[in-house]
């Protein structure tokens, strides 16, 4: 039985390699090269004032950024998102007219394992 459950496991990460890839011994620089979102363009375009930009601690891979895209992805209030993983920080563009709560935006972030450092929204950067 101890043989069977060491090769499930070992089948496990020979078929998700992501997962093997992302515990503390992962080398997080190799993913900064890649495209991590595809919304940077759309938020960089959005007026300022429909902009929230956070600094967030924890941001250091490809996975974490996917991660918190498809958290803000479901909200309603979201038309794009960016995430910036040299500089630790998320840029959202809001729909027009549109809000999220500070509060809720923590909530969000920190739900998704990492830490808000600051909210700054609309104009000022």
């Amino acid at each position: 039985m101890k043989h069977f459950i060491y090769f499930l496991t070992l089948s496990f990460l020979v078929i998700n390699p992501a997962f093997a890839m992302h515990g503390n011994n992962h080398d997080h620089s190799k993913d900064m090269d890649s495209p991590v979102l595809s919304n940077a363009k759309k938020v960089e375009s959005t007026d300022c004032k429909n902009k929230v930009n956070i600094d967030v601690n924890g941001l250091v891979c490809d996975f974490c950024a996917r991660a918190v895209e498809k958290v803000f992805s479901k909200r309603k209030e979201v038309s794009a998102i960016d995430v910036d993983l040299d500089n630790g920080k998320i840029v959202i563009a809001m729909k027009n007219g549109k809000s999220i709560d500070d509060a809720i935006l923590t909530k969000l972030i920190t739900d998704s394992g990492y830490d808000v450092v600051k909210i700054n929204k609309g104009c000022d950067e």
